[in-house]
């Protein structure tokens, strides 16, 4: 296992990103440079704001209400506009938001500022929206978004209320002349009825999404999967799936005997977080490496108990090294090489 240095902090820190060699809250307005020492550099936002997510590029951030309807477009440290979503179910689970950049360079803004099953796309720099025209609610509580690394797709790790959790991934190059396809679907979807519940999910690259599920199976019939159907199956109990969109299969697939929890990608690892991090390799499944003493909330799926909030953490872009929130301190694993 690598080393864990810890930096002291005030207060927990409620959003951790890496700049460079310094970490920095955008919620709480701090940084801590490589000395480990905390500065305040912004003032507060003036709302409730207990998570936040950056662009690709670093330009824009969404500070927001993890739990609530409430959230903030930043462009730097200066505010752009307010941001918002239905209060329908709010309280139940996470607030649907992702930053991205399209394949032509536009960076976008993906939320569900009217309704909780209906996924709009802006530009965000100038606010217009790039979704319209008929839309067909499907009673998806989306959440959990991701732009893929090529801009191409979204991908949404929400539920339905069974509750179950699901995935979708959509084509964005469609969904920007036809909207409607953000109400279908998608290029791939995990569902009931076809595996267990999804708890996680996150893109490795531009082409593959890794997808962990839990205990819950909505059909009874939980039967291993056959070597005919292996490639295209659904995806049992306890499992961590890598699917390919090219291939249109899943390219691996392996029983997990750990909670798996958030997941954080890492090239062909990645990064668990329930009750501690945790490196998983994705060909095989197995743990290769764990840090026990580094504490974060036992928690899986978008929704469910509001007193268990999702684990704040953060990678480095050179994958070596992982900052985690501590109630005290923000712990700074150092990973292996990455893979």
């Amino acid at each position: 296992m690598g080393t864990v240095i810890l930096f002291q902090v005030t207060d927990e820190a409620q959003s951790l990103a890496w700049d460079g060699e310094d970490l920095v809250d955008v919620v709480g307005g701090r940084r801590w440079g490589p000395d480990g020492v905390e500065r305040q550099v912004s003032v507060d936002h003036g709302y409730s704001f207990d998570r936040s997510v950056s662009s690709p590029t670093g330009r824009f951030t969404v500070v927001y209400h993890e739990r609530g309807t409430g959230a903030l477009l930043l462009e730097g440290d200066r505010p752009v506009r307010e941001l918002g979503r239905s209060d329908d179910h709010a309280g139940d689970f996470d607030h649907p938001v992702a930053l991205g950049v399209l394949r032509d360079g536009r960076e976008v803004l993906v939320h569900c500022p009217d309704e909780y099953d209906l996924l709009e796309i802006e530009d965000a720099e100038t606010g217009e929206r790039l979704t319209g025209g008929d839309r067909t609610r499907n009673e998806v509580l989306h959440s959990r978004l991701v732009v893929s690394p090529s801009g191409t797709h979204l991908l949404s790790a929400g539920w339905l209320w069974h509750p179950h959790g699901i995935v979708e991934v959509f084509d964005l190059d469609r969904a920007l002349t036809d909207s409607a396809v953000l109400d279908g679907r998608g290029v791939l979807s995990v569902y009931p009825g076809d595996s267990s519940e999804v708890i996680s999910a996150c893109w490795l690259d531009g082409d593959r999404v890794a997808v962990a599920t839990g205990e819950e199976f909505a059909d009874e019939d939980d039967t291993e999967e056959t070597a005919a159907s292996a490639e295209t199956a659904g995806l049992g109990r306890r499992r961590l799936g890598v699917w390919s969109l090219s291939e249109k299969r899943w390219v691996h697939r392996n029983r997990v005997d750990f909670h798996i929890g958030t997941l954080i990608p890492r090239g062909d690892t990645l990064v668990s977080l329930y009750g501690h991090p945790r490196l998983i390799d994705v060909t095989t499944g197995a743990s290769l490496a764990e840090w026990p003493a580094v504490e974060v909330p036992c928690r899986e799926g978008s929704y469910g108990a509001t007193y268990i909030p999702t684990p704040v953490a953060a990678l480095h872009p050179d994958g070596n090294r992982l900052a985690v929130a501590q109630p005290d301190s923000i712990a700074i694993i150092a990973l292996s090489e990455k893979g």
